[in-house]
C-alpha cells in the first residue's frame, strides 16, 4: 500500500527511523545514564533514585546474578513485581548482560504461573513477598527454576523509611500472606553480596533476544512473543519520533501507572521517556484512587499514560477535578479503546486530549498514534509509524481499496521475531515477506488514518488486559454439574469489556460458588463477572459454537 499517511505527518516527524542507532537496549541503558546521569530517573512512593544510581545498582546487581547464579547470556529471567524500583533495577541488570526477561503479572494463579515459567524456561524468578504465596504454591510443578528472589516493597527506600514501610506492609496493613521458600534468597541479601561482585562485560547485539512477552494470541495457552533487542530499539525510537515535538530532554515527569509487566507501559513509560532523561513516578497501586490522586496532587507532571478504565475511574473521582493539570502536554492511551464518552470527560475536567493509538504485543507494541497536532477525539488510532508498513487485506490475502474493510497487516522493524518454540504458530501470523497478520479488522481513509473495525478473533480487552475465552472455558468445564459452556466479553464502563459464561448445565449451579472456583484458578480480570444459564449453545454443522450469536438475548 502507498505510504499515503506521510503528508498527514507532523514536520518534524520524520518518514522513517534508524533501527541501528542503538546496537542494544544494554547501549541504550549505559548512553542515557552517561548524558542524564545526575537527573531524577525514577521515583517511588516519595524515593527518587538518579539514572548514575540506577546505572551503577543494575551493574552491581548484573555482576551478581553472574558470580552467583550463573546466569549466561540467553538464560531467562522471570519478574514478578508491580512497579517498584526493584522491577527497574533488575530488569536494567538483566538486559545490560544479554539475560532475557520475561514479565508475569504478579496476581496470576499457581496454574498461570506453572505455563508461563515452565514454557519460557526461566531459571530465575523474583517476586514481592505478597505475591510469594502463589509463587510457593506453583513451585513443585516448576521444571526450570532454580534460585528465587524475594523482595520486600521497601527494600530499596533508605534508611529507616525502608524498614518502616516493610514494617507497615506486613504487619499493620497484613499484605503479605505466609508463604515458605526458604531456599530463597532475599533482595536484601542481594543488594549487599552485590557490592563484592565484578560485572564481566558482554555482547549484545541486536538480534539477540530482551523479553519473552507472553500473550495469547486467538486459542489455548499463552504464548511468548520473542522481543528482540532490535525490535524494541526500534518502537522506542519511532515513538519518540512522533512524540519529538512535545519532549524536552531531561525536563520531563511521567506517571507511570500502568504496570511495567505489561509491553505497552515498558516500551512507551519507561523506555521511551529514559531515552529523553524524564523522571517517571512509578505508582505501585493505581487501584488506590484516594492515595493515586494525593500523588497527582503532590508536583507537576507532564505525560500521563493510562487505559481507558483507568480514565474512567479518575474521571468519577471526586477530587480529581481540583488537580492543576497546567504542566500536561499529552496523554496517551493503548491498550483497549478509549471510549468516546470517557474521552470527552477527561478533555472536559484535564483541558488535554487524550492521543489514542494502536498496538499488539507481537509488534513491541504500537503500530499507529494519532499525531500530537490532532485536538479532538476522532475516533481513529492514527497514523502508522515511521518505518512501518500497513495493508489491508481481505480472506483471500488481497489488499482493499482506500476505505474497505479487512484484516490489519503490519510490516516493520518493531515486529516480532515469533513466537517462542512455537515455529507454526509463528508461520501462521508472519508471513515469508514479514508481514505480521495482526487478526483485527480496519480500514484506512484517504488521510491515512487508522479505524479499528472489531476483532477477528475472540479475546477479550478487560481493563487493557487480554483475556482468552478458551482459558475461562476450559477452567468453567471442570466444574461438576457444567456440560458446556462458551465465554464472551460484553460492554463495560469501567473495565472496557466485562467476562461473560454462558453455561448448559446438568444440575443446578450455585453461581457464586462457581465463581469463588474461577477466582482460584484464574487471575481476578479473567473471572466471569456474569453468568447465564441456558439449555443450549448455538453451533455450526461441525459442531462449533457460534460466540457471535451468544450477543444476542437467549
Amino acid at each position: 500500500m502507498e505510504k499515503i499517511w506521510l503528508k498527514n505527518y507532523a514536520p518534524d516527524v520524520p518518514a522513517t527511523i534508524d533501527p541501528n542507532e542503538y546496537q542494544s537496549l544494554a547501549e541504550l541503558i549505559s548512553r542515557v545514564a552517561e548524558r542524564f546521569g545526575d537527573l531524577p530517573g525514577y521515583t517511588n512512593m516519595g524515593q527518587t533514585y538518579s539514572y548514575a544510581k540506577m546505572d551503577q545498582l543494575s551493574r552491581q546487581i548484573a555482576g551478581f546474578f553472574q558470580e552467583k547464579l550463573k546466569l549466561k547470556k540467553g538464560d531467562r529471567l522471570a519478574i514478578m513485581l508491580p512497579n517498584t524500583l526493584q522491577f527497574i533495577a533488575v530488569m536494567l541488570a538483566a538486559l545490560r548482560v544479554g539475560i532475557v526477561v520475561v514479565n508475569v503479572n504478579p496476581l496470576y494463579t499457581a496454574h498461570e504461573l506453572e505455563h508461563q515459567l515452565n514454557d519460557s524456561g526461566s531459571k530465575a524468578v523474583i517476586v514481592l513477598a505478597n505475591f510469594a504465596n502463589m509463587l510457593e504454591k506453583a513451585k513443585p510443578t516448576l521444571r526450570s527454576v532454580e534460585y528465587i528472589i524475594v523482595t520486600q516493597l521497601g527494600d530499596m527506600f533508605s534508611g529507616l523509611k525502608g524498614l518502616l514501610t516493610n514494617w507497615v506492609v506486613r504487619r499493620i496493613k497484613k499484605m503479605v500472606p505466609a508463604y515458605k521458600l526458604p531456599e530463597s534468597i532475599s533482595f536484601k541479601r542481594l543488594l549487599q553480596l552485590s557490592k563484592k561482585t565484578k560485572l564481566t562485560p558482554v555482547t549484545v547485539d541486536s538480534e539477540d533476544i530482551a523479553f519473552l512477552q507472553y500473550t495469547g494470541g486467538t486459542t489455548g495457552l499463552a504464548k511468548g512473543a520473542v522481543l528482540s533487542h532490535r525490535n524494541m530499539v526500534s518502537n522506542i525510537l519511532q515513538i519518540k519520533a512522533v512524540m519529538n515535538s512535545q519532549i524536552e530532554d531531561g525536563k520531563e515527569h511521567i506517571i507511570t501507572a500502568l504496570p511495567l509487566y505489561h509491553i505497552f507501559s515498558l516500551t512507551v513509560c519507561c523506555f521511551c521517556f529514559m531515552a529523553c532523561g524524564g523522571e517517571q513516578t512509578l505508582v505501585t497501586n493505581p487501584r488506590d484512587l484516594p492515595n493515586f490522586l494525593k500523588l497527582l496532587a503532590s508536583r507537576p507532571f507532564s505525560f500521563f499514560v493510562g487505559v481507558n478504565s483507568l480514565f474512567h475511574a479518575l474521571n468519577q473521582q471526586a477530587g480529581f477535578a481540583n488537580i492543576d493539570f497546567t504542566d500536561l502536554k499529552m496523554t496517551i492511551a493503548g491498550g483497549m479503546a478509549v471510549q468516546e464518552s470517557v474521552a470527552h470527560k477527561w478533555h472536559e475536567i484535564t483541558g488535554k486530549l487524550i492521543t489514542e493509538g494502536y498496538g499488539l504485543t507481537e509488534a513491541s507494541p504500537v503500530v499507529s498514534v494519532n499525531p500530537v497536532y490532532v485536538k479532538q477525539f476522532n475516533a481513529s488510532i492514527g497514523l502508522p509509524l515511521p518505518s512501518t508498513d500497513i495493508t489491508i487485506r481481505d480472506k483471500l490475502g488481497q489488499e482493499q481499496p482506500i476505505g474497505g474493510e479487512g484484516e490489519l497487516w503490519v510490516r516493520g522493524p518493531q515486529v516480532m521475531k515469533g513466537y517462542w518454540s512455537l515455529p507454526r504458530a509463528s508461520h501462521d501470523v508472519i508471513t515469508e515477506d514479514g508481514w505480521l497478520k495482526t487478526g483485527d479488522v480496519a480500514r484506512i481513509d484517504e488521510e491515512g488514518f487508522l479505524y479499528l473495525v472489531d476483532r477477528i478473533k475472540d479475546m477479550l480487552i478487560v481493563s487493557g488486559f487480554n483475556v482468552y475465552p478458551n482459558e475461562v472455558e476450559n477452567v468453567l468445564a471442570s466444574y461438576p454439574g457444567v456440560s458446556e459452556v462458551a465465554v464472551i466479553g460484553v460492554p463495560s464502563e469501567r473495565t472496557g469489556q466485562a467476562v461473560k459464561a454462558i453455561i448448559v448445565a446438568t444440575e443446578k449451579i450455585d453461581e457464586t460458588d462457581l465463581k469463588a472456583y474461577c477466582r482460584q484458578r484464574l487471575t481476578a480480570y479473567k473471572t466471569p463477572k456474569i453468568i447465564e444459564f441456558r439449555e443450549s449453545l448455538p453451533k455450526s454443522n461441525v459442531g462449533k459454537v457460534l460466540r457471535r450469536e451468544l450477543h444476542e438475548p437467549a
